[in-house]
């Protein structure tokens, strides 16, 4: 296939399991077909995660999603993940169908009520499919979860629907890929394996011509071509959910060497931890994750994340000493700063649990604020900027900082917080959805040590980003990192480049092409 061919057509990617990556080879295919001139999009009818983002419309949907779109070089849309699904306990998740909230299910009640979904699934599919060329669907988990096949909307159920061809996904990182590579397809129905037309296998480490006699034997038991082997890619893009932050994970292991160090405490059901890869991307931060009060130590920041469970994180704070610690890092120098849920428990009060059914709490007492929780909640993509030192009645302190930096990112929040006395706003927000006004947002203590904020994706801003870290710097002694601050977003485009070309390189491309098609994809034994 050559650039400027017009080529019609559609490809699912499912995996052996969660995490093996197909949320990454979907946003690789689409930049290389995008780099090829192609009208490209993905999708997912069903998203299960607690990293979401919101379009310009003011629509939520799935990180995932977000990032294949930009990889693809187009806006997000909600169409391209109708259903998400947001956990709020281990057995009840928020339902958000095309953008909005429907309403909190259990599990149980969800499996029952999926079918019903699968009309506004479709028709977002057909609506996108008239609008692109090419669209690379991503389904979840496994399609070998027998147990949830007679209701399925993401996986083989999905691909049924539209008539769609699968490549399937096997991570060899894990162990145990040819196994898992078999077992998949044996649990499937002669159907559902004749839609399997290949396979990648991804996160190899070492020398790929030793895979050979086990890619040949795979291939002779199941009939089904290996179309590559993907190396392991340290790619710092964002995930789509929290498997990386298990112990052991990619995310939980700090960067040496680095001068700054900033802990973020993991709550139970952290959101959005997606705000802090532009952090880890920085050149003098090392990242790390906090789950026990033994752990915290004397970092340089502390960030208090968002939550889809804020008062149930709040009180599991307190079951577990960190909010101990947290208080005794604050009383010992170490600056402390909230985002969304994380703001919202840095203050005195929260009131009406909307969330988790409990009537009100208090909060750790950081910040002069009060949080009362609503139903209804706020969706909007905001630019900013933000009241630094100088302003009147804008504290000074290491939080103080970068005084009229503009800010760039967007609220998903159930809850409205109003400041007392002792504290003053953070930032005043500019436009909501494109919509021009002056409304403040967040709240910073009179001392600059505390601050808070609604607004997830604020260190994506270069600016106000090295402003804050160079404060950082400067109160431990070290001089302002020279140059131009580090561009995150122009940072991610050479990950998405990175991670095409190594697609380009090890897959076989011109079978994965005759897939998205509908053609045989032809055996591509890897030698």
């Amino acid at each position: 296939m050559t650039a400027g061919t017009v080529m019609k057509g559609a490809v699912m990617l499912q995996g052996t399991a969660s995490d093996v990556g197909k949320s990454v080879l979907v946003a690789g295919l689409c930049r290389l077909l995008a780099r090829q001139g192609h009208k490209v999009a993905p999708f997912k009818a069903q998203n299960m995660a607690l990293n979401s983002g919101i379009t310009p419309s003011g629509d939520e949907m799935g990180r995932a999603q977000i990032l294949q779109a930009e990889a693809a070089g187009i806006l997000p849309d909600v169409r391209m993940n109708p259903v998400l699904l947001k956990p709020t306990s281990d057995r009840k998740s928020q339902v958000v169908l095309m953008g909005k909230v429907f309403k909190d299910m259990d599990a149980v009640s969800y499996h029952h009520f999926k079918p019903q979904l699968q009309h506004e699934i479709h028709e977002a599919y057909q609506s996108l499919s008239r609008e692109y060329d090419l669209l690379v669907m991503e389904g979840a988990g496994s399609p070998a979860e027998i147990n949830l096949r007679d209701r399925d909307i993401v996986n083989m159920g999905m691909a049924e629907l539209v008539d769609a061809p699968v490549i399937l996904v096997a991570d060899i990182d894990r162990g145990g890929v040819f196994a898992s590579i078999y077992g998949t397809l044996a649990l499937l129905a002669e159907s559902e394996r004749a839609r399997v037309k290949g396979v990648i296998i991804n996160k190899f480490r070492g020398d790929v011509a030793l895979l050979t006699p086990g890619i040949e034997q795979i291939e002779a038991l199941t009939g089904v071509p290996v179309l590559g082997v993907m190396p392991y890619l340290p790619l710092q893009l964002e995930d789509e959910d929290g498997v990386a932050l298990q112990p052991g994970g990619r995310k939980y292991q700090p960067q040496a060497g680095r001068a700054l160090d900033i802990a973020v405490i993991q709550v139970p059901h952290i959101a959005n931890f997606t705000d802090f890869n532009a952090l880890v991307a920085q050149p003098d931060v090392s990242l790390r994750y906090v789950r026990e009060p033994g752990e915290l130590g004397r970092p340089d920041l502390l960030i208090l994340p968002g939550s889809k469970n804020t008062l149930g994180d709040l009180q599991a704070l307190h079951d577990q000493g960190l909010a101990t610690a947290i208080l005794t890092a604050h009383a010992n120098g170490v600056p402390v700063l909230g985002i969304c849920g994380g703001y919202q428990m840095l203050g005195a009060r929260l009131i009406d649990g909307v969330e988790s059914g409990i009537d009100e709490m208090a909060g750790l007492g950081l910040l002069d604020t009060v949080t009362r929780f609503a139903c209804d909640k706020v969706t909007t993509q905001v630019t900013a900027r933000v009241l630094g030192t100088g302003e009147a009645s804008v504290p000074c302190g290491p939080l103080a900082v970068g005084a009229f930096a503009p800010l760039s990112g967007y609220e998903i929040h159930m809850g409205h917080t109003t400041l007392g006395d002792a504290a003053r706003p953070f930032c005043r927000i500019q436009t909501r959805n494109g919509q021009p006004l002056a409304v403040e947002d967040g709240a910073v203590n009179l001392e600059g040590t505390v601050a808070g904020t609604y607004l997830h994706g604020l260190f994506d801003a270069p600016a106000f980003t090295r402003q804050l870290l160079d404060s950082l710097r400067h109160a431990k002694g070290l001089a302002p990192l020279p140059g131009e601050p580090f561009d995150y977003l122009a940072h991610k485009q050479q990950q998405f480049d990175r991670l095409a070309d190594a697609m380009a390189e090890h897959l076989d491309l011109a079978a994965i092409y005759r897939i998205l098609q509908g053609q045989p994809s032809g055996r591509s034994l890897v030698s």
